[in-house]
């Protein structure tokens, strides 16, 4: 019997001393017919270079030609309730031409968070787990905090973070990438 259909044959106790239902030979067989959920992935959004969540930009800011998509990694992937955001870089050339400190670099981030997550049909409010790698953490740590202020409301989701040092960030000029789990209602 698998793990799924032992916990639904469990039932809670709702007396002291009362006995929690135990599946028979028969029940058994019964609920070990295939299950009909089966995880569903839907791609939301295509990253275009190099993990870009956003909407390639003909001519960047900083004249430099745009990266050709990355038809490799995806941007955003749903399945069933949940959201998958992939890693969403502190600075993007065709965004803004300079990269800025790292308050800067993750209010941008979140900002492109907020958006990739409306377009999927979520929210903010509906990130349950946020991680990012942050550049050399014991120096960032306190300004990266000040730009994350005021994102999510209450409760706040669950966040870690990993930390290297900025020639470990992929490209030059980052500080923070962040990638997060969200629901959709």
């Amino acid at each position: 019997m698998n793990r799924r259909n032992v916990l639904k044959s469990l039932s809670l106790l709702p007396l002291a001393g009362a006995v929690a239902a135990i599946p028979t030979e028969a029940n058994a067989q019964k609920k070990s017919k295939k299950d009909p959920w089966t995880p569903k992935k839907q791609v939301i959004r295509k990253s275009n270079s190099g993990g870009n969540t956003n909407p390639t930009v003909a001519t960047p800011a900083n004249g430099a030609k745009p990266a050709p998509p990355a038809a490799i990694l995806s941007g955003c992937i749903r399945s069933g309730h949940l959201l998958f955001l992939s890693g969403i870089g502190g600075w993007y050339a065709e965004r803004r031409a300079e990269p800025g400190d790292i308050k800067v670099q993750i209010q941008s981030a979140l900002t492109t968070m907020k958006e990739v997550l409306e377009d999927a049909g979520s929210s903010m409010a509906n990130v349950l787990k946020v991680h990012m790698t942050v550049a050399e953490p014991n120096k960032n740590i306190a300004l990266l905090n000040e730009g994350y202020r005021g994102f999510f409301p209450d409760p706040a989701p669950v966040r870690s973070y990993t930390g290297c040092g900025v020639d470990q960030m992929g490209r030059d000029g980052i500080l923070v990438q962040v990638d997060c789990i969200a629901y959709v209602d």
